[in-house]
């Protein structure tokens, strides 16, 4: 069996090439990023060196033009500053509506191009890194279990029952990925999860807090932030 695993270089991803790696081997894993319009490339380079870590084929996939017309504030197109509130704070502003770093239907459509290049390339399964805490509150609805659920068997259904999606972290939470991660030895300092671009993580914005969060709640620090100049 071989798989594909949507790797965007943060720690969700390279945790779940990590598991794919250990069940498949590298020889039967493909690794497969977005660009997808970002303000910064820092994420696509970490999942070059990821990739290269544990030595699988690497493609990449340019969607920007779906994005286009978005207003997202991590796309290019947009002159929205990044929030540095946490998720909680943000989804009190926007009382309970998607956050301003909401990419449209970015898991869908993504989940759907992997799945015709899992096809093409004789996977049976693709995976992917969404998590409960995303989720929550509705900050990033393209990461909970109903929507889960209902990709998973649209794709399933579509390829003939020949692919499936696994995402094991959606009833997890990000400490628990870390944890795990820990456990197999992922190599967290070749991540970037910031939606800044900066020489260092920005350290504010909510994928930073909620990732600073996690690994201080196994009691780790994120070898990111270790010696980092404020």
């Amino acid at each position: 069996m071989k798989a594909l695993v949507l790797l965007s270089g943060g720690l969700d991803s390279a945790t779940c090439l990590a598991i794919a790696v250990k069940q498949y081997g590298a020889e039967n894993v493909i690794a497969l990023s977005v660009w997808y319009g970002q303000k910064h490339e820092k994420e696509l380079q970490a999942a070059r060196q990821i990739a290269a870590y544990y030595g699988v084929k690497w493609k990449t996939l340019d969607l920007a033009l779906l994005f286009a017309d978005s207003d997202c504030a991590l796309l290019q197109g947009s002159d929205r500053e990044i929030p540095k509130e946490s998720y909680a704070e943000q989804l009190a502003e926007t009382q309970g509506q998607t956050v301003s770093t909401y990419v449209p239907f970015r898991n869908g459509l993504f989940l759907a191009s992997a799945a015709s290049i899992a096809l093409s390339n004789g996977c049976s399964v693709i995976y992917y890194g969404a998590h409960s805490d995303d989720a929550a509150g509705n900050a990033y609805p393209d990461c909970s279990i109903r929507f889960n659920q209902a990709m998973n068997e649209a794709i399933f259904t579509g390829s003939g029952e020949a692919l499936r999606i696994q995402a094991p972290f959606v009833e997890q939470t990000k400490a628990d990925v870390v944890r795990l991660g820990m456990e197999l030895g992922v190599p967290y300092e070749l991540t970037w999860s910031c939606y800044e671009g900066g020489e260092q993580p920005c350290g504010l914005c909510g994928t930073c807090r909620d990732r600073m969060a996690a690994f201080a709640a196994n009691g780790w620090m994120d070898p990111l932030m270790k010696g980092r100049v404020k």
